[in-house]
């Protein structure tokens, strides 16, 4: 009996360290509420409807509201946030696309996790943890996306830093974001999230970037 008790003691402190799914959300909103700006590289995978595209390049955030992702294929390839409006541009095209940031429904919505704007375990339904590579996925199903949306999952380390973004869709497509080389709240300048076209480039009110 003592030695089951001493065994039980010894174990309790390791099992005190292991996140719940919701204590582990908690965490991850409080890191990305508190955090005041993002550099970091990205790579974006595409795969379904007969696709597999990978696409890579590098983010910069500031709050309130503003992202910029430049990519590297094509050079010059951008979708920016600027705190009202994102704006989706490709070399070579006569027109960028402009649509209103609050109608930002569909694929890059989850990305809004990055800014602060949400709460895990209010947003995604079913949400579970699973410990992976020293690191945890946090999954469930984004609330009111349930007809396109199958899961999200977030791996995430201790401190509530997202590595890897995974949205599934419900015909199978899935879209995976991974992040390295991150600084956080170091300066940004404004130029880095306006948009000024190119001569000869009209701005349109468009469709959410795919």
């Amino acid at each position: 009996m003592k030695n089951l008790l001493l065994l039980f003691v010894l174990a309790s402190p390791l099992a005190a360290q292991s996140p719940t799914a919701a204590s582990l959300a908690h965490q991850v909103d409080a890191h990305y509420n508190h955090l005041q700006s993002l550099q970091a590289r990205y790579t974006e995978r595409y795969q379904g409807m007969g696709l597999d595209r990978t696409e890579t390049g590098s983010l910069t955030l500031r709050k309130p509201g503003r992202m910029r992702w430049s990519y590297d294929s094509p050079a010059g390839k951008l979708f920016i946030l600027d705190g009202k409006n994102a704006i989706s541009y490709t070399p070579g095209d006569a027109q960028a696309q402009r649509i209103p940031e609050k109608q930002l429904d569909d694929l890059r919505s989850p990305l809004r996790f990055l800014l602060g704007h949400t709460e895990l375990a209010k947003e995604l339904d079913g949400l579970s943890l699973t410990a992976v590579n020293g690191g945890y996925t946090l999954s469930g199903t984004p609330k009111g996306m349930q007809q396109r949306v199958r899961s999200l999952a977030l791996t995430v380390d201790s401190t509530g830093t997202i590595h890897t973004m995974r949205i599934e869709e419900t015909d199978g497509a899935t879209t995976t974001f991974t992040f390295t080389d991150m600084h956080e709240n170091i300066p940004t300048k404004d130029s880095d999230f306006i948009f000024t076209p190119p001569q000869g480039v009209a701005i349109i009110n468009g469709a959410a970037p795919i």
